[in-house]
């Protein structure tokens, strides 16, 4: 049995890092919710109940009801974040479910490829040993993040904070202060699809585990995209922050959110830094 609890505990602390950018994904996903006609699981049967999820909340009455939802979200205040999980859409999903793929699984995967990139830029030889542990390659972060077993508990972590933080919350206060990042991942989208080829080939994992980064750390700048140049100095900041070399940020610039004169710029801060 190998030894991981430095890498878990990096992970923990990555993910308490980027917390703020974990709530503000959370509130983001929850905009346009208010505005779903609202149902509820009766005798087994989803039914609607003729209000919106907004109006609902506002009359003080629950989102999710005693057949719905799962049981560590249960007891939760009426109209709040936390109820708003816990609801049904007219298929019988679950909210909560739904969270967890669009927004706290691939955060966390985030997470941990930023650890990986963390720990094998200034652990190199315990990154070395712990990839030979788990029989990947040093260089493929995808594989040995996969391997070693850390984002499930993870997973526990982030969704312990975003409960903390938002448990309570009215989901129309939720869903106002995450509306800004929505327009800006809108805005990414279309962005993407603008630039997208017509026939596109496959992406490597590592490229791929790479540009989730880059464009989390394009967020985090808080810039409306795509990005002018005056935000190129904090692009490169986020960039560095979230673990990409100075190497893998000059590959990955013709795939982001950014205007051509910004990559330009990003690429001369690197260069004048000594490290492009």
């Amino acid at each position: 049995m190998f030894d991981v609890d430095w890498m878990g505990l990096l992970t923990r602390e990555v993910l308490r890092e980027r917390a703020a950018a974990l709530i503000a994904e959370a509130c983001a996903w929850t905009v346009g919710m208010s505005d779903q006609p609202h149902h509820l699981r009766t005798g087994g049967r989803i039914v609607a109940t003729g209000l919106t999820v907004g109006e609902r909340a506002a009359h003080g009455l629950p989102l999710s009801g005693e057949e719905d939802g799962r049981l560590d979200l249960g007891d939760a205040r009426p109209g709040s974040f936390q109820d708003a999980l816990n609801s049904v859409d007219a298929t019988g999903t679950v909210a909560a479910d739904r969270f967890d793929t669009d927004v706290l699984h691939p955060f966390v995967r985030a997470t941990c490829l930023a650890a990986a990139e963390r720990a094998r830029r200034t652990r190199p030889a315990d990154w070395a040993e712990l990839a030979d542990d788990v029989g990947e390659e040093e260089s493929d972060l995808d594989g040995v993040v996969g391997a070693g077993g850390w984002e499930e508990p993870l997973r526990i972590d982030a969704e312990h904070l975003v409960l903390a933080a938002l448990r309570d919350v009215p989901l129309i206060e939720v869903e106002a202060e995450g509306l800004p990042l929505s327009l800006v991942r809108a805005a990414e989208a279309v962005a993407r699809a603008a630039a997208a080829p017509a026939e596109p080939g496959p992406v490597d994992d590592d490229l791929a585990g790479t540009l989730f980064l880059a464009g989390a750390a394009v967020t985090a700048t808080g810039a409306p995209v795509p990005l002018a140049p005056a935000a190129a100095e904090r692009l490169v900041e986020q960039l560095l922050a979230h673990g990409l070399e100075p190497g893998e940020v000059l590959g990955v610039l013709p795939h982001l959110p950014i205007e051509p004169a910004t990559a330009d710029e990003v690429a001369a801060i690197l260069r004048s830094g000594g490290i492009g």
